[in-house]
């Protein structure tokens, strides 16, 4: 067994030392484009400002005889473009592919210095993990790289959710996780052709009325996923890593997209992928708290003083749980109106009313 005292020492000569506490940074939205695709391309600068992570795909969506031209793509836009404070991901093949080798060996030394996350597809055990982390050390002393590039994991395979806590902890370089409903239902033979969302056939029925066992009963629609996201999100908060939604495929369906963000939000999740321009305000939207619940938030903790104790405040009695739940939301606030002047604007105004 590895000493802990190991842990946070590099993986290979020259490598930088591992992180010790995942920064926390903006990332309501992780907003996905081909690099390979020169319309896309030509949008990456107009892009960037308006979301908080761009990440360029390598894997699903990118057809084979197009690999080497995405990887290459991306490796152009880096180069030739100044992020700011957006954060710049990329989403390698799949370690069981041809292309994931050449997918690290290029992007670490040609843009590592402008890479701060790579997600790792079908992650399903800490071995995974371990292999990318020791290569990415590797890779990085080669390189001359000064600072760690994280690692992100996506949770789509049904041995990854019951390998979930042990994926989380498995490297200091694990910066979160992301749910991947689409592959995860294939690896489940659930009966599901959705990427992501709800299914009308996922319900439960009120019971028979008692006068009238004809009478219509009504059906309420239930969470495919809200086992699985809670899963997940414990598992990040038990290793101080990040969760997040994956992808809501029906790019049409604006109202239900909202939803399932929201709901991702409200279990814990700080942000889920953006595949269309229109999905980058939902996910700004629903991942930032509200103004009234930032205002309510900071009350309690003005009236709270230490956190200690217990108040009434309009009827509602707070205690030092509810000071914590409270803490959540206003530090959060406080990081997202620092990138988001508009949001600060809003958050202010309603500490005033």
């Amino acid at each position: 067994m590895r000493s802990a005292k190991d842990f946070f020492r590099p993986l290979a000569v020259g490598a930088p030392a591992p992180v010790r506490e995942v920064p926390f940074r903006p990332s309501r939205m992780i907003h996905f484009f081909d690099p390979g695709n020169e319309k896309m391309a030509a949008k990456v600068p107009s892009i960037a400002p308006q979301v908080d992570v761009l990440l360029g795909n390598l894997e699903d969506a990118i057809q084979a005889d197009r690999k080497e031209a995405a990887r290459n793509g991306l490796v152009r836009i880096a180069k030739a473009t100044d992020f700011g404070d957006t954060q710049l991901w990329t989403r390698i093949n799949s370690l069981d592919s041809p292309w994931a080798l050449d997918d690290l060996l290029t992007l670490v030394t040609e843009i590592g210095d402008k890479l701060d996350v790579i997600m790792v597809p079908k992650v399903e055990g800490a071995e995974d993990i371990h292999y990318v982390d020791r290569l990415l050390a590797q890779l990085e002393a080669k390189a001359g790289i000064t600072r760690p590039i994280l690692v992100h994991a996506i949770l789509e395979t049904a041995t990854g959710v019951a390998n979930v806590e042990e994926i989380a902890g498995a490297s200091p370089r694990m910066q979160g996780i992301s749910l991947g409903p689409a592959d995860l239902a294939a690896s489940r033979r659930m009966k599901t052709t959705r990427v992501g969302g709800g299914h009308p056939g996922y319900l439960v029925r009120e019971d028979p009325s008692a006068s009238d066992a004809a009478a219509p009963r009504a059906t309420f629609q239930q969470d495919l996923w809200h086992y699985t996201i809670a899963r997940m999100v414990d598992a990040c908060a038990a290793h101080g890593i990040l969760p997040y939604y994956g992808p809501f495929g029906d790019i049409r369906d604006t109202l239900a997209c909202e939803d399932q963000f929201r709901n991702a939000f409200l279990l814990g999740c700080v942000g889920a992928w953006s595949l269309h321009p229109v999905q980058i305000a939902i996910a700004k939207k629903v991942f930032s708290p509200s103004p009234a619940d930032v205002a309510w938030a900071r009350k309690v903790i003005d009236a709270m003083g230490d956190g200690t104790g217990a108040v009434m405040i309009d009827g509602k009695m707070q205690d030092d749980a509810t000071y914590k739940q409270c803490l959540v939301v206003s530090e959060l606030a406080d990081t997202l109106a620092a990138r988001d002047p508009e949001l600060a604007e809003a958050y202010a105004a309603a500490e005033k009313e």
